[in-house]
């Protein structure tokens, strides 16, 4: 039988080991919440980052805008200066009484964070793209949510993966994925199942083929509307025929082996041509037909990026700060630690409880410039490596000079995670000395030749148009000839290599170019 005191230790050891695991738990949970908070800031664009800055200077007493007190800019107007001075007490009284009655409600610790994170705001000249009014297929989309009985919870999902579609309509992002983007944007903690579920709801809205994962589900899915439809109700055997097609021929499908098709189904050549035009009546992607907006209603495009390229060929860039202020943590609630700190010992429990309040304050405030700051850092990481590889596009202006370039050599380059290079060319644009391009416009697939020769998909496209674009309409040339004027030009691909870009160019075959 144990002694007394041993077993007194014991509870001791114990009670400070769960104290351990606790601390690291919150510290882990902490660190968790920095980094969704960088991974947030970095996703988001210029624009909608300013509102962000806006509404947590609104709602943070201990972040504050503008240079500290003491600091004037060189050569600033006294008159100026007198309005700016009336303008920042005036602001820091605010923040000043908001904290007093805040404390009055409220609030130990030794390590309290002194922190200066104060931006430096070089703004370039940029150039703002504005769109008109138009409806997007996403707003219509939307607008049909509001005509579904759904819960919250349900609606809030089902939005977030309209927002997630491609320009055709199609969902492109894994589950998982979504999932993850969920829990940090919007807190909602979800299953892949859960998400599953909701986007059979989505698939189920107008146009048939929205929200489908694959080209192959987007046809599936409307094989079986038409008949729900009851478009098919004289001759059921087309959906029993197009689903085996679509399901287990589909590889033969996409090449147009109709041969092996119709060998397999045992059908006529008059029942292949009746199959061929109901399919015809069907669309890959059918977000392309809800109008003549495709994608987001994008009303403004505000680059993240300026780039200039001088007649020398000389390259540089900066960040657009647009309307980003100068961040900073309140003096005054840091000069509150401090006093407090100082009479630790003779502090009662309001104002431990104040202090409380005051530290978490200022830990928010320390963590969003450090988001802020670590974003900026990413960013100019990130086009610093992407100006490095395409030069002379850069340069020149010419798209066929853009080099294969993915997400994956730009985090090699930087030592980033493939991830983190995704979220940093999302929806992100850069002004050029050739035009505004999304960042996206400058990571371009790489084709192999049989010689091991690796050449840019973008390039190879681009030499195919400029060929069809000059053909003589009256004899367009088939894929067969279009391969073997690439060949003679410098780009030996296959005939059904040909076909497969000039079908992602949206160009017709030859009999439909005849004029």
């Amino acid at each position: 039988m144990e002694s007394f005191p041993s077993l007194v230790i014991q509870v001791i050891m114990a009670q400070e080991q769960i104290q351990i695991q606790e601390q690291r738990q919150l510290q882990v949970q902490r660190l968790s919440q920095q980094q969704m908070l960088q991974v947030k800031l970095l996703e988001m664009p210029l624009t909608e980052l300013e509102e962000s800055v806006n509404a947590e200077l609104d709602d943070n007493p201990a972040l504050e805008k503008g240079r500290e007190e003491g600091e004037l800019s060189e050569g600033t107007d006294n008159t100026e200066a007198g309005n700016d001075d009336f303008d920042a007490q005036q602001e820091q009284q605010e923040r000043q009484d908001a904290l007093d009655t805040a404390l009055e409600r409220m609030g130990d610790d030794d390590e309290l964070p002194v922190y200066d994170g104060r931006q430096r705001q070089d703004n370039a000249d940029y150039e703002e793209i504005v769109y008109g009014d138009t409806t997007s297929f996403i707003d219509k989309l939307n607008e049909q949510v509001g005509e579904r009985v759904l819960t919250e919870r349900q609606k809030a999902i089902l939005e977030y993966l309209i927002g997630s579609l491609d320009d055709d309509g199609l969902l492109r992002k894994e589950l998982d994925v979504i999932a993850d983007e969920l829990a940090i944007y919007h807190g909602i903690d979800c299953e892949e199942q859960e998400i599953a579920d909701t986007l059979k709801l989505l698939q189920d809205f107008d146009p048939a083929g929205i929200g489908a994962r694959s080209l192959q589900e987007c046809l599936l899915l409307q094989i079986k509307r038409k008949v729900t439809d009851g478009e098919w109700e004289r001759n059921g055997s087309v959906y029993g025929y197009l689903k085996t097609i679509f399901t287990e021929h589909f590889d033969a499908f996409t090449k147009k082996h109709w041969n092996k098709i119709q060998a397999a189904l045992s059908l006529s050549d008059l029942q292949i041509k009746a199959l061929q035009a109901e399919i015809r009546k069907l669309n890959p992607k059918p977000g392309a037909s809800m109008g003549e907006t495709m994608g987001r209603n994008v009303q403004q495009i505000t680059p993240d990026f300026i780039i200039d390229t001088d007649d020398n060929g000389n390259i540089s860039f900066t960040l657009n700060y647009g309307n980003l202020p100068e961040l900073h943590v309140s003096q005054s609630f840091n000069d509150m630690l401090a006093a407090y700190k100082d009479n630790k010992q003779g502090m009662n429990r309001q104002e431990k409880e104040a202090l409380l309040y005051a530290k978490g304050k200022v830990e928010k405030a320390q963590g969003f410039i450090e988001a802020i700051k670590q974003r900026r850092n990413t960013l100019y990481t990130t086009m610093k490596a992407i100006i490095e590889i395409q030069k002379k596009f850069f340069q020149e202006g010419n798209e066929a000079d853009l080099k294969p370039m993915i997400l994956k050599d730009i985090a090699e380059k930087t030592g980033l995670d493939i991830s983190t290079i995704s979220r940093v060319s999302n929806i992100k644009y850069a002004q050029t000395r050739w035009g505004t391009f999304p960042l996206r416009f400058f990571f371009t697939d790489s084709y192999t030749t049989e010689d091991g020769e690796e050449m840019s998909t973008r390039k190879i496209k681009v030499v195919l148009r400029e060929i069809i674009d000059n053909e003589n309409k009256q004899k367009p040339l088939s894929d067969d000839a279009l391969a073997k004027v690439m060949k003679e030009k410098g780009f030996p691909i296959a005939r059904r290599t040909v076909a497969k870009y000039r079908e992602q160019l949206n160009l017709p075959v030859a009999r439909l170019r005849k004029e």
